[in-house]
């Protein structure tokens, strides 16, 4: 394994619907992926925003962030 992989969603159907679309496409031999719902975790959100994420769904490949569509913006979970 050579990476780790974080996805973070509040639940909303965008988040969902990512989640299954991209979370479940990673290659997990490359990756030690590792799913967040913020919604339910908000002790993830303070974690999430020092990486970089500003809204979600969003990837993080290796502490890059990849926002994906837009489901809700960061300081709405909180």
């Amino acid at each position: 394994m050579s990476g780790k992989a974080i996805f973070y969603h509040a639940g909303c159907p965008v988040c969902v619907s990512a989640e299954h679309g991209i979370a479940n496409a990673l290659d997990r031999s490359r990756y030690d992926v590792e799913i967040v719902h913020l919604g339910e975790d908000k002790s993830r959100i303070t974690q999430a925003e020092a990486i970089g994420v500003k809204s979600v769904p969003a990837l993080v490949l290796d502490d890059t962030v990849f926002h994906i569509n837009f489901g809700a913006d960061i300081a709405d979970l909180k």
